[in-house]
């Protein structure tokens, strides 16, 4: 990993609805580090609760609303997956069937990549449970500053967790 900046979003809770993911502090959306974690603590509601999951990632896209086929792309990754956003937490891991240590910590970074053109940034995220990084990409409003989520790569298949894994 060849990285320039990086950062460890620390959130004490994950968020359970749009109210509660409003009043962590990260959601004033300045900071892509912030807006990156969010995003993976976000797609841990969906198997307990796909609107409310939903309904946080709207926020977080900002002016561009989920389309009925990203909200499908969801339920076809995540339907009896609950452990893959999971995964991005520190302490998790394929042995502890991806339980995060609390607070829930995740490191984000950039690279040289990481600026393709203005207002447009790819961070990067490791998962315990694939060899390499995944990727998030996010979008910047002049006019607030605000970065919002524009894609994600974080739900490709990683490794079963333990519990699951009949070979075990």
């Amino acid at each position: 990993m060849n990285s320039t900046n990086q950062k460890t979003v620390v959130l004490e809770s994950l968020p359970q609805n749009l109210a509660q993911l409003k009043a962590l502090p990260q959601s004033a959306l300045t900071d892509p580090f912030d807006v990156a974690a969010l995003a993976v603590a976000a797609l841990c509601r969906y198997c307990e609760s796909r609107d409310d999951c939903v309904e946080m990632l709207n926020f977080l896209r900002g002016p561009r609303a989920m389309t009925q086929f990203e909200i499908q792309f969801l339920r076809d990754r995540l339907t009896g997956k609950a452990y893959k956003p999971l995964s991005y937490f520190a302490g998790t891991s394929p042995q502890n069937n991806y339980t995060p240590q609390k607070p829930y910590c995740v490191t984000v970074y950039e690279n040289q990549y990481s600026r393709p053109q203005e207002n447009y940034l790819t961070l990067w995220l490791e998962s315990s449970g694939a060899d390499s990084p995944r990727q998030i990409q996010l979008r910047r409003k002049p006019s607030t500053g605000q970065w919002f989520l524009w894609d994600q790569m974080l739900l490709a298949d990683i490794r079963i967790p333990e519990a699951e894994d009949p070979w075990a």
